[in-house]
């Protein structure tokens, strides 16, 4: 039986209500990548640099977590997505390609994917703060600004309506079930990459946090999209999309703050609190030793503000709420970005990092 949000929505209002419920989930979801320091960008480069693979388990755990849970809640009947935005409506697979490149390359210039910097900001890191702010302006402008054109055009390129449809699960001929299959496959898998790189557990329990997270939105925004009057659409954790849409609140037509200002709100004050409690907030700023200059922070903030949009997502609100449901634009996206910051990481870090790591270990200290 669904949970009852009425005598909420009676106290807070439909809007209210999605506010509060996006800052509960986004707040868990600060806490558990504070404490995970859960990055994209990390599991990368544990391939890129043959690392010690203890932040590709971490997000191992997490996606194997959201796609296993999100699964087992449509197989039982208990979340149903067919009329939210990955499958109601075509989707630009040319825009996740494209836009999950330029994605990737931006994670790698500013050392961190959306929401890492978003909980790094939290924990008093002025350089992700700064970064973020870029992004936020650069997504609004390719959201609902001066690169609408540019977005247009590449997104249209090449969309899923060529292909017949956006589940992956369907181009495949698999029913619901095999979705769970899918789920547990990847679970086993991330049990076995745990064992061999033996993160510490809190860091594991992190990891599943944070894909929890993404299942309790989904969860969330469809037990509520059953309860209001107005209709919304079932969706879960994304942090472009809410960083572009917070930078235009105040312009003219604005609706106002949603769930989205929800989920950013929350993040930030539970990674604040976290970093608190465990003794972890510290400023730090571009002055310190071996940080690169403003300008790569610049850059990859604007890449990763026009990439996010163009490919409806950064890593979470793609790579994990859309691969969760298994929606191929996602996937693909989320690949691309994967594929962006490894051939940057190449390219731009690791020769030179190679080269001085005997010399200067601590000249590029990771966000």
């Amino acid at each position: 039986r669904a949970m009852d949000f009425v005598p909420l929505i009676d106290q807070l209002g439909e809007r209210g209500t999605a506010i509060a419920g996006g800052a509960l989930i986004g707040a868990l979801f600060g806490v558990f990548a504070q404490r995970s320091a859960f990055c994209t960008r990390s599991a990368v480069l544990d391939l890129t640099r043959g690392r010690d693979l203890k932040a590709l388990a971490v997000w191992a755990a997490g996606f194997a977590a959201a796609v296993l849970g999100v699964q087992y809640l449509l197989a039982s009947g208990r979340l149903d997505v067919l009329e939210t935005r990955f499958f109601s409506t075509a989707q630009s697979l040319s825009g996740a390609l494209i836009g999950g490149a330029l994605f990737g390359v931006g994670m790698v210039l500013a050392r961190g994917c959306v929401s890492r910097l978003i909980v790094l900001s939290a924990s008093g890191n002025l350089r992700a703060l700064y970064t973020s702010v870029v992004i936020a302006v650069v997504g609004l402008a390719t959201y609902s600004g001066v690169l609408v054109p540019a977005r247009d055009a590449i997104g249209g390129l090449w969309s899923t309506a060529q292909l017949g449809g956006n589940d992956v699960l369907a181009h495949a001929g698999l029913g619901q079930q095999a979705g769970v299959v899918i789920g547990a496959a990847l679970a086993i898998a991330a049990l076995l990459l745990v064992v061999k790189a033996r993160p510490s557990p809190w860091r594991v329990v992190g990891g599943i946090g944070v894909g929890l997270s993404v299942v309790a939105g989904w969860w969330f925004t469809y037990t509520l999209s059953l309860q209001v009057f107005d209709p919304i659409q079932a969706e879960s954790l994304s942090y472009i999309r809410p960083l572009a849409t917070t930078g235009g609140l105040a312009a003219a037509g604005s609706d106002g703050p949603g769930l989205d200002q929800g989920v950013l709100v929350g993040t930030l004050a539970g990674a604040f609190a976290a970093a608190l409690l465990f003794r972890e907030f510290r400023i730090a700023g571009f002055s310190e030793p071996g940080t690169p200059s403003v300008l790569r922070y610049t850059l990859g903030a604007a890449l990763m503000g026009f990439g996010g949009i163009l490919a409806v997502g950064c890593t979470i609100g793609a790579g994990f709420t859309g691969g969760a449901v298994l929606a191929l634009s996602s996937l693909l996206g989320l690949a691309a970005m994967i594929g962006g910051a490894a051939a940057a990481d190449r390219l731009i870090d690791a020769r030179p990092a190679t080269a001085a790591v005997a010399s200067r270990p601590h000249a590029l200290p990771a966000e």
